[in-house]
Formats: structure tokens, sequence, C-alpha cells
């Protein structure tokens, strides 16, 4: 049996002591504490990492271990959903190779291997927590992009709900920041949802905006020019001095509409 043979095999049949010293390494030289089940969960991959590893060792098997891909996913999943940063997870990966980095040194002087099968050792585990690295960011910007998209759409829905107050009358209050995204779901969802509803009047309020520029008020124009094809009679109402004034600079054509100051004065007028 070659000296490589004997590490490799020394690995193997000692994973559960050598992946507990690699965990509490890690975990102290960052002088942080975790979960007992994260905790478990670091052991049990770093068990198959080594198993994996002593076995490519003795055999030359290629790939990447699937608890370490499962684990570099997991951790991503985790971390975005608690809230925290990738830089969280990425500085545990320094201390890391260099607890391997000593733990392979120490084994090849206990073993007698010469200085580059050390070096060669070292480079295999290097690659594979490489792999697992750019599996955990990628897995946080993948997952990050998808949770943006989906509280993109929550909030364009949130900010544009349409209220039936009487028969064939609904008000339409406008919340927060009408950015593109929002004002392209309004026109792409809550218009035809509006046509449905056989409306005679629809208020459009706009007293809860924070904000709008000269392209939201000119996708504004083409919803009241929408509803006015569909046969539904347009009110405005919370049109505050700022908005009032990109109206006036967009000129926009209000003439066909009726405007009031607050949502109560348009009730009364229908009434």
């Amino acid at each position: 049996m070659t000296k490589m043979s004997q590490v490799a095999a020394y690995m193997e049949e000692h994973t559960n002591v050598l992946a507990l010293e690699i965990v509490e390494g890690v975990l102290a030289s960052l002088d942080i504490s975790i979960s007992d089940e994260e905790r478990n969960s670091a052991i049990i991959m770093y068990k198959e990492f080594l198993g994996f590893f002593g076995q490519s060792l003795s055999d030359q098997k290629t790939g990447v271990p699937n608890d370490l891909l499962a684990w570099s996913k997991r951790n991503a999943e985790q971390q975005l959903l608690s809230g925290g940063r990738i830089s969280e997870i990425v500085v545990r990966y320094q201390p890391t190779r260099r607890i391997f980095n000593e733990l392979l040194t120490d084994l090849s002087s206990e073993f007698g291997l010469a200085l580059h099968e050390n070096a060669s050792l070292i480079n295999k585990v290097n690659e594979l927590l490489d792999i697992s690295l750019n599996e955990t960011v990628s897995t946080y910007e993948c997952l990050s992009e998808s949770y943006r998209q989906q509280t993109q759409q929550e909030m364009a829905e949130l900010s544009a709900p349409v209220v039936l107050v009487k028969e064939g009358v609904a008000v339409l209050p406008l919340i927060g920041i009408i950015d593109s995204y929002r004002a392209a779901y309004i026109t792409e969802k809550v218009v035809p949802y509006i046509g449905k509803l056989q409306l005679e009047y629809l208020i459009t309020d706009y007293s809860g905006i924070k904000n709008i520029d000269t392209e939201i008020a000119a996708y504004l124009n083409q919803l009241g020019e929408t509803l006015s094809l569909l046969g539904i009679k347009v009110i405005v109402t919370g049109l505050r001095p700022q908005l009032a004034q990109t109206v006036v600079e967009t000129k926009m054509n209000l003439g066909a509409i009726k405007v009031f100051g607050n949502l109560k004065q348009a009730l009364e007028y229908l009434q």
C-alpha cells in the first residue's frame, strides 16, 4: 500500500472525528455559534466530503459529493430567508481552507508524504471548496432574483387594488411609488379586470402616490383613455400640487375627466 493510499484509508476510517474537528475549528476561528441542526448538517456534509476525498485518492474517483452541493444550496437558501448577506457565508470558506490545509499537512507529515504530494492534496480540497463556494453564491443570487420578482409582483398588486363601492362604481386607489413595472402591471392586469366589472364609473385616487414622473403620468393617461374606450367614465381624485404640475407638464388631456380634491367629494357627486 502506497503512502497516499494509507492517507486515503485513514481519512475514510476517521470521517466522524475529522469532520467534527473541521466544523468546530471553523466555528472557533470565526467565533460564531450556529444551531444544533446547522452544526449536525455541516458534520454530515464533511463526513461525506472526507469519505469522497479519500476514495478519490485511492481509486481516482472524480466529480463532486452530492451532499456538498446540496449543503451549499441549503446554506444559500437559509441565509436568504433569514435576511442575511451572502458575505456572511463566503467568509467561512477561508478558515475552512486553512483548517483543511493544516489537517492535510499533519497527515502528510505523519505518513511521510513528499512535499509535492501534500500540495496535491491541498489543491484537490481547494478545488472542491471552490465548487461549493460557487454553488452557494450562484444559488443565493438566483433565489434573490426570484424572490425580488415575486415581491415586485406582490407589491404591484397591493399598489393598485380595485374596490367596488356600489353597483357600477369602483375605486382604484394608487398607492406608493408607481414605477414602470407597476404601471405596466396596471395596464396589463388591472385594466382587463376592470373591463369585466361592467362599471359605469371608476374613481382613480392619486392621494396615496408618493411620486410620479412624466413617463408614468403618460402611462396613467393611457389608462384613462383605455377605460373611456370601454365606456367607463373616469373620475380623478387626490391630485396634490406636485402631481398636478406633472399633469400640466405632460399635457395630459383631462377635459373629459371630472377631477375632485378627494374621494369623499367624488362619492358625493355620484350620489
